[in-house]
């Protein structure tokens, strides 16, 4: 691992890190079972305002490489 490059680096973060975030989706997604819980529209609406909002930042984080500097 201390030879790998950059490139290799980052496949095997990103994959390890894609992946768990899927398997949490996925566990998000059991409690969807109304036989065992119980939400409202407001809750729901917190939940994916949140994944939409970290989502977005993410996507903005890959785009804006150079971020700016602060002038007057």
């Amino acid at each position: 691992m201390r030879n790998e490059s950059k490139d290799e680096r980052f496949k095997r973060v990103a994959e390890k890190r894609v992946k768990r975030i899927l398997e949490n989706l996925r566990l998000l997604s059991n409690c969807s079972n109304k036989r065992m819980y119980a939400w409202t529209d407001d809750q729901l609406k917190r939940i994916w305002s949140a994944l939409d909002k970290e989502l977005k930042d993410c996507k903005l984080a890959f785009e804006n490489k150079d971020k700016e500097e602060f002038k007057l």
